[in-house]
């Protein structure tokens, strides 16, 4: 039960999480119309480059990959960065808190989306708690995080900050990576997300897609993801749960997600809400432990409650972190009383 448990964010989980846009109204885009909601049409046709009907990542990576149009490249770029840096949550909280809320230090949150909520999130949220927050990574960069790679491990921080290790200026993390040559390997800060979301995987209980629909064009991705889980016949105790937009089938996300999935079948939610992080609440990987191993289902009746506003959110959730540290405690005694040479 200390097993992680692993999230994948895509840029459904953020359209989910603010159907109306951000604080200002701003709308959220999807891979499909990008191009549209950050009004880069005027780019192509300044360029006379053929846009429409064309997903954009194809859009992006032809730019780069044939080198004529280093002008406009720039501008896709600057146009992206400058619209997703100014986005903001709204005052009350949404399923960016409650995710980040339902989640403890030893799970883990992967994302590929570029915009700062989750970011935001944690930091309105867990200066008002005295807990670590779930780890993150950022798979394809994020306007408000920066990285040092100076030394190693790498540091992270908000982009406007400094380095915690030596002190140093944080470099911006890369945001648009061409489709076709998506080698994370070669960004420090990406290759460093990557390994731990991969160890991550390795051990978690649950993991969750959220949102992310596994295009075509990240096959390296999901290559990558894959190796991390490993093979689905070693893992038939583990839980593969997909959130998706209402409506889509069933048997399309399955044979989407196939390879991650063991011969139980998949659990597939068409709301945040009805998932195994909102309804068993900061006891995900326990519930699920109950209730294959115990028969039991006492934890799915800790579900977020999603009435509250803050603070009244902070403090509800309050005892249930006054009772992780009792176990962790308990935990930390259990093991100081194991003799050295190793018999119980």
């Amino acid at each position: 039960m200390a097993r992680p448990h692993a999230v994948l964010l895509g840029a459904g989980a953020s359209l989910a999480a603010l159907p109306n846009g951000d604080k200002w109204g701003k709308r959220l885009p999807l891979m499909n119309n990008v191009v549209d909601v950050l009004e880069l049409g005027w780019v192509f046709e300044e360029h006379d480059i053929p846009y429409k009907g064309i997903n954009f990542e194809t859009l992006y990576s032809d730019l780069v990959i044939g080198g004529n149009h280093p002008e406009a490249v720039s501008a896709v770029e600057a146009t992206a960065f400058s619209y997703f840096h100014g986005m903001r949550l709204p005052d009350h909280p949404t399923i960016y808190d409650h995710l980040v809320l339902s989640l403890r230090p030893k799970d883990f949150v992967a994302t590929f989306n570029w915009d700062p909520f989750l970011s935001q999130a944690i930091e309105r949220n867990y200066t008002q708690l005295d807990v670590d927050p779930p780890h993150i990574a950022y798979l394809h960069g994020c306007v408000r995080i920066g990285y040092c790679d100076k030394h190693a491990p790498i540091t992270f921080g908000t982009v406007d900050g400094s380095c915690l290790r030596c002190g140093g200026e944080l470099t911006q993390s890369q945001l648009l990576y061409p489709v076709a040559q998506k080698n994370y390997a070669s960004d420090s800060h990406c290759a460093a997300a990557w390994r731990d979301t991969q160890m991550v995987l390795n051990r978690a209980m649950i993991f969750t897609v959220f949102g992310y629909g596994a295009p075509s064009s990240d096959s390296e991705a999901i290559g990558l993801l894959k190796a991390g889980w490993g093979d689905t016949t070693e893992r038939s105790n583990e839980l593969v749960e997909i959130i998706d937009r209402p409506g889509r089938p069933r048997e399309e996300l399955e044979e989407l997600w196939a390879p991650f999935i063991n011969e139980e079948g998949a659990e597939v939610w068409g709301d945040f809400y009805d998932s195994w992080i909102a309804k068993c609440t900061r006891r995900s990987c326990d519930g699920l432990w109950d209730q294959q191993m115990m028969l039991q289902s006492s934890y799915r009746d800790v579900p977020v409650p999603r009435e509250l506003d803050f603070p009244e959110l902070w403090e509800w959730y309050r005892p249930l972190i006054e009772a992780e540290k009792v176990q962790t405690k308990d935990a930390e005694q259990h093991v100081l009383r194991v003799p050295s040479n190793g018999t119980p």
